[in-house]
């Protein structure tokens, strides 16, 4: 059997205060609230195509030996990808909203080359927004 991984389906970040990080994705990138298992500590975003999970510290759905939010993360980053991508309209829109920024630059990512920029969530999960690919590139190794 071969594994064919289409795409990713979740992230699951875990949070000190999922109202907050709630607050941070939908109102300043852009997410929606899926679905809301207040009972077990888990709310899931929609991401476009794909999910931002998350949950609660301390939650029934929670596993303690992963560390504590802010100290020894279990996750670099989350990219998520966006179309249109205007650095300097983002910039000021995060700015806006307090956003900590981190490095715009040209990656590489799932649909090739293309303009990204980092910045942190409340918690101080870094998250990257990922523009559309750029006409192939052509490199010399």
């Amino acid at each position: 059997m071969k594994i064919h991984i289409r795409e990713i389906d979740h992230v699951v970040i875990r949070a000190t205060n999922v109202e907050a990080m709630a607050r941070f994705y939908c109102d300043v990138l852009g997410c929606s609230v899926e679905k809301e298992q207040r009972d077990l500590g888990l709310t899931q975003l929609r991401a476009g195509r794909s999910l931002i999970d998350l949950l609660q510290v301390g939650g029934r759905l929670d596993h303690a030996e992963n560390g504590a939010p802010g100290t020894g993360r279990n996750m670099d980053h989350v990219c998520l990808r966006i179309d249109p991508f205007d650095a300097e309209a983002l910039k000021a829109h995060l700015a806006e909203h307090g956003a900590r920024l981190g490095e715009l630059g040209l990656r590489y990512g799932a649909d090739g080359y293309g303009q990204s920029l980092y910045l942190f969530d409340p918690e101080g999960n870094m998250v990257e927004l990922k523009g559309p690919p750029e006409a192939a590139r052509v490199t010399s190794l």
